[in-house]
């Protein structure tokens, strides 16, 4: 059986391999570091079963690969295979959940900490002798803030929803959360969108990019916010009107904006979110650390191995 990985680098950086799955018997692995849209039909064509994070197959690259079989997307969202053009065709398609929760969480608090206590800036501001020509013992210019207390809200309350909704409980803060799920974890409240908005002093976004949410904070969402609230989105970059947050940022009406994710990535150089105020971006890390990483190769593994053995697990 002939597998191609089509842009394995993204998850295997230079700390990590595919060992794992060039491993199992009868299958030959052509690891590509990345593949241009030109090149995604070329480099497939010969493939029983692919491999891809972000490299996109829609009806088209599909309907011109008539030896495929399978496709594994090494990610827990699956925007980038046209799944009724694969079922169509009968073509198994395979995501990845839950690999990142933990990292993903943990980068949600690293946003929120690095508005709230400024630990880089003070760094920074310390390497510039900020602090030795103090008068007093201690140096600060910006505010910190306690969230003990504050009301955190969260949008979408899957796996990752869950997870952030106990560490910000565990900082004690008030946990709301916008959810069609009916059980609610204890200690978390379930509240309607515009109640909930109007009640954030944190908003992070962990809903998954659908027609529904596209656009969820624009300029009337934003409108509803208190002006000292911070914004997080974790999810993906279209959950935000981009032109709307910036906006929202240089008027004062809204305190902050942390994300690690963009509508066009990697970021075009005119996003206005590079230039707004009190915006904190990372380059799409949350999912990335080496122990994300590593499960996740070890769940495209068992996905790939299940499928090869007629049981395909994580279906789509």
């Amino acid at each position: 059986m002939n597998l191609v990985i089509l842009d394995g680098y993204s998850v295997v950086q230079n700390d990590l391999n595919w060992q794992s799955v060039s491993r199992l018997p009868n299958v030959c692995v052509q690891v590509y570091n990345r593949t241009s849209v030109a090149d995604v039909v070329e480099r497939s064509r010969e493939a029983d079963a692919v491999l891809t994070n972000k490299v996109v197959f829609s009806r088209e690259v599909i309907s011109q690969l008539p030896r495929l079989r399978y496709i594994g997307v090494l990610a827990t969202g699956y925007n980038v295979i046209d799944i009724e053009a694969a079922h169509e065709r009968g073509i198994v398609v395979t995501n990845i959940p839950a690999y990142s929760t933990p990292s993903v969480a943990q980068l949600t608090f690293a946003h929120l900490l690095n508005v709230t206590n400024s630990v880089a800036h003070y760094a920074e501001e310390n390497r510039k002798g900020a602090w030795t020509q103090s008068p007093d013992f201690l140096w600060m210019d910006t505010p910190l803030t306690e969230l003990q207390g504050k009301t955190f809200v969260i949008r979408g309350l899957g796996n990752i929803g869950r997870e952030v909704a106990r560490i910000a409980q565990a900082f004690g803060m008030r946990v709301v959360a916008v959810s069609r799920q009916s059980q609610m974890p204890e200690g978390v409240e379930k509240m309607a969108w515009e109640d909930a908005l109007k009640m954030a002093d944190v908003l992070s976004l962990h809903c998954p990019l659908t027609k529904e949410t596209q656009h969820l904070m624009n300029e009337q969402s934003l409108a509803m916010m208190k002006p000292t609230a911070i914004l997080i989105n974790t999810g993906r970059g279209p959950l935000v009107d981009e032109d709307a947050v910036a906006q929202a940022l240089k008027d004062g009406r809204l305190y902050a904006y942390c994300a690690d994710v963009l509508s066009v990535e990697p970021a075009r150089a005119d996003n206005p979110l590079l230039k707004a105020p009190r915006c904190y971006l990372t380059p799409h890390i949350a999912w990335a650390s080496l122990e994300a990483r590593q499960r996740l190769i070890n769940i495209a593994t068992k996905n790939f191995e299940a499928f090869i053995h007629g049981h395909p697990v994580n279906v789509v």
